[in-house]
């Protein structure tokens, strides 16, 4: 009897927040036991990049560190709205994002943490060329070759047959790791991320998620076949028909729903209490030489009737196991000597055993590459994306994950398939899935058929995509089309609505206070001030938003009264009152707009006076 080894709670409170610093080591006695990576657990707590020699079992790769620390870095930057690209801008509670997902993901952390139930993402294969995202701790072909030795600090070849191609390795997992880790933030409990990703980068990617996400959250590698026929341009190779889907889970809570059970062939002839049944097969597959256990003669209680086994395959259980299933009379006798007894199965108890198959993806009605350009070709007019993935296989990922209003988010979205499919889905089950979707605003191809039917921008043709298939899904779904959310607030990554300043106020004389100009930059409105607001106090950005005239100001009440702002110039007392009055949770004022000090002041005493539960601020 000792007491408990804090040491191994601690390890433990520690992998629940950084699975990533989990390592496994050797005890004294050669047992594996889990241990910290105090190098990894300094870089999560640092702001700089941590140097450390010790060797370990991971994957490494030039640049890793740089990318570790950029999950953390912070950034200066904002989510601004654009009603205009907008669909249902004040009623909806989905989102397009528009801009860098790393950035994205950054600023989503505050208010979505903890709280997305399934993240789907397709992310672009690595092909062996430079990436889209560029991030800035991506290695030169200059820098790898230095780093990984096989250059000298001139420059000059150390190595015969350069591996130049491991640099794209490099920058594509540089590019996957702290999204990765921003990813997990934002799952719930028992929320599950699946990736689509092909044979290039599948075993890295298997490496990343185990350390990003611990190796027991992985759940398991689902297959899509994605082509029907052979690809006849490897002559020489293997025709490479699938892709997988990597599943991890945010913790050990995280369960697929099952294949389902077809419910039809259930019935209650006899109207036994246990509940709906049908009759299974008692066959087993094993010969008397192979398994004697299972070949043994089966008799009818009732009748004496004697059914022997079939001598090539014996019965599917031991004589134990079998007696009492007649004991529980659950074994259904034929009526002829020559019959074969079956198997009473109930439905209550088959619900909580079904699990999923690692091949859902392959059969046909998930569908191949071909259906999903197709899907696009039929709401654009044309081929516009390439290498979509198909509606029916992210719903069924929807189908298997989420329910009722949880969250979906693709940070990848592309051609938008996920924002499609979580609409179907809604169709189908009258629930109210809500997506984020977060692309980057890179140029179409110049001379591809998006540019030539007008398109700028990826990002703007997957919106484009996302409204026409809001309408086809209302469409198909009839008298019961108008309660689905096919709407979507576009908002796009920008640079704080904060200007730089020359001096703190502290530095700052009376005399130069009539030199200064405000701190909010002169192009940024009220309704983006709003959305930054909702961001530093960790509010969804979907909340239903009105806005009034009180007392001739501009009043944004989030919510019905979760917050109210006003970032009017010289805002009056009477405002301050007629705002507390409603005693709102939150209050947000701009900090230019009280004319002095006393004004500031006098607008605290008064929310004490009238709400004093209200949380004021200003910017």
């Amino acid at each position: 009897m000792t007491s408990p080894d804090l040491t191994d709670k601690n390890i433990d409170m520690l992998a629940k927040l950084f699975p990533s610093v989990i390592i496994e080591t050797i005890d004294a006695d050669g047992n594996p036991k889990n241990a910290i990576d105090f190098d990894l657990l300094r870089q999560e707590l640092s702001n700089h990049v941590v140097e450390g020699p010790q060797e370990r079992y991971r994957l490494d790769w030039p640049g890793k560190r740089a990318a570790a620390f950029a999950a953390n870095a912070p950034i200066a930057k904002t989510l601004r709205p654009v009603r205009e690209e907008s669909v249902d801008f004040d009623t909806t509670k989905n989102l397009f994002i528009e801009g860098d997902n790393l950035d994205a993901l950054k600023l989503l952390q505050e208010s979505y943490l903890g709280k997305v139930k399934l993240i789907y993402i397709d992310p672009p294969y690595n092909t062996g060329n430079d990436f889209v995202y560029n991030d800035d701790f991506a290695e030169t072909a200059e820098d790898y070759l230095l780093r990984s030795g096989q250059t000298d600090d001139s420059g000059a070849r150390l190595s015969a047959n350069p591996e130049s191609n491991g640099r794209f390795h490099s920058d594509w997992l540089s590019m996957m790791y702290p999204r990765l880790k921003l990813a997990r933030n934002l799952l719930s409990d028992d929320g599950i991320i699946a990736i689509s990703i092909d044979d290039n980068e599948v075993a890295a990617l298997r490496t990343v998620g185990d350390e990003v996400f611990g190796s027991s959250a992985f759940i398991g590698a689902l297959t899509w076949r994605r082509r029907p026929t052979p690809d006849s341009r490897n002559y020489s190779r293997l025709s490479v028909d699938h892709e997988y889907v990597l599943l991890y889970g945010r913790s050990n809570f995280a369960r697929l729903k099952g294949r389902g059970i077809d419910e039809s062939k259930y019935k209650n002839p006899d109207n036994d209490p246990r509940g709906f049944w049908t009759s299974e097969n008692l066959t087993g597959l094993a010969s008397a030489d192979q398994r004697p256990n299972l070949h043994y003669d089966l008799v009818n209680p009732a009748t004496g009737l004697v059914y022997p086994p079939s001598p090539s395959r014996g019965w599917s259980k031991g004589r134990e196991s079998m007696d009492r299933l007649i004991a529980e009379s659950r074994i259904l006798w034929p009526a002829s000597p020559d019959g074969r007894p079956r198997e009473k199965k109930f439905l209550s108890e088959l619900k909580s055993a079904v699990t999923g198959f690692s091949t859902w993806l392959t059969s046909g009605e998930i569908g191949y590459n071909y259906t999903a350009t197709r899907e696009v070709r039929d709401l654009l007019g044309g081929k516009l994306f390439d290498f979509p993935k198909p509606v029916s296989l992210v719903k069924t990922l929807c189908d298997q994950v989420t329910e009722h209003d949880d969250i979906v988010l693709d940070f990848f979205a592309g051609s938008g398939s996920t924002a499609h499919a979580v609409m179907s889905a809604n169709a189908s089950d009258e629930s109210a899935r809500r997506f984020i979707l977060v692309q980057l605003g890179e140029s179409v191809e110049a001379g591809s058929e998006a540019a030539k039917a007008g398109y700028r921008s990826i990002a703007e043709l997957s919106r484009e995509r996302v409204r026409r298939a809001g309408q086809l899904v209302i469409q198909q779904a009839g008298m019961a089309g108008d309660g689905i959310d096919v709407g979507f607030r576009t908002l796009k990554v920008d640079t704080t609505n904060m200007a730089d300043v020359l001096r703190v106020p502290d530095e700052t004389d009376q005399l130069a206070l009539t030199e200064l100009e405000g701190s909010v930059k002169p192009d940024r409105s009220g309704e983006d001030l709003l959305f930054q607001v909702l961001l530093d106090w960790g509010l969804e950005l979907t909340m239903p938003i009105s806005v009034e005239q009180l007392d001739g100001y501009e009043v944004f009440v989030v919510e019905d009264g979760a917050l109210i702002a006003c970032f009017d110039s010289d805002v009056s007392p009477e405002l301050m009152r007629t705002i507390a009055k409603r005693a709102p949770l939150r209050v947000v004022f701009r900090d230019s707009g009280f004319v002095s000090d006393d004004a500031r002041i006098n607008t605290e005493q008064i929310f004490r006076e009238l709400s004093p539960a209200t949380d004021v601020k200003a910017i």
